[in-house]
């Protein structure tokens, strides 16, 4: 089976999917790609890695903007998240055989790809495969990326105890928290339901600001909005998440948001 096929059947198959994956050629893909490190050694090949082989690749391959973000604290460990658009299921299924018809790319990315077992370039690599909200059907680069001044980005996940609880938390974006959030200035980079990663049911979405300050600011504009309150107290939408995680990032060299 195609992998487009095998995705749309898991839109379809998955109770409560429906509303996340419906229309879903009209959106983004995105797949985000955390890479679990155990020192600055394979931070720095990782980061290379991207900059110097696997981006200008994707990029010939129409795929761009792609973002490299690592964690804001500076520590040995620090993960590496990759952020990697695709405006089609097509597209995503594809690359593989680009990648390996790509000359050029098979000798930039030679040395990461071939390092031996006790000399790896990560600990360990972790993917997801997201699909655009309606809301934000594409994904939007923020300000900072034309001259790459500093700038924070917050990734979070929500995560919901069923399907049908993931979907309602998604409509509930869709209905108005997008809308808030970039009206406050939040910035968003993009709004996205989980198709498959190691945490489900969830959706992940990415917002930014010029510095921590200023972003908190903006922060607090959003419990106060109209929009917000009218969403959170409506009734369907109760007890439709179960947790959520938070990491603030900041773009690597290599990245291009």
């Amino acid at each position: 089976m195609k992998l487009r096929s095998f995705f749309r059947a898991l839109c379809l198959a998955v109770v409560g999917i429906v509303s996340v994956c419906h229309a879903a050629e009209n959106r983004q893909y995105y797949e985000l790609r955390v890479y679990t490190t155990k020192d600055q050694e394979q931070q720095s090949l990782i980061n290379n890695y991207w900059q110097k082989a696997a981006i200008p690749a994707y990029n010939r391959a129409g795929i761009k903007p792609i973002g490299v973000f690592t964690e804001n604290k500076e520590t040995p460990t620090n993960r590496i998240y990759v952020l990697i658009p695709f405006n089609s299921l097509g597209v995503f299924e594809s690359l593989p055989d680009r990648l390996a018809a790509d000359s050029e790319y098979q000798t930039a990315a030679a040395d990461f790809m071939n390092r031996a077992k006790n000399n790896a370039p990560y600990a360990r690599m972790d993917t997801s495969l997201l699909v655009a909200m309606t809301g934000m059907p594409k994904l939007a680069p923020p300000p900072s990326t034309v001259d790459k001044s500093p700038w924070i980005f917050e990734l979070r996940t929500y995560i919901s105890p069923t399907e049908a609880k993931g979907a309602n938390k998604i409509e509930m974006f869709n209905a108005g928290e997008i809308q808030i959030m970039q009206e406050v200035g939040l910035n968003p980079v993009f709004f996205a339901g989980t198709l498959a990663g190691p945490q489900m049911p969830s959706l992940v979405y990415m917002t930014s600001g010029a510095d921590m300050e200023q972003y908190k600011a903006k922060w607090r504009g959003f419990g106060p909005h109209p929009v917000w309150k009218k969403l959170a107290a409506d009734p369907k939408y109760k007890n439709n998440m179960s947790g959520s995680q938070s990491v603030f990032l900041k773009r690597t060299e290599a990245s291009q948001i």
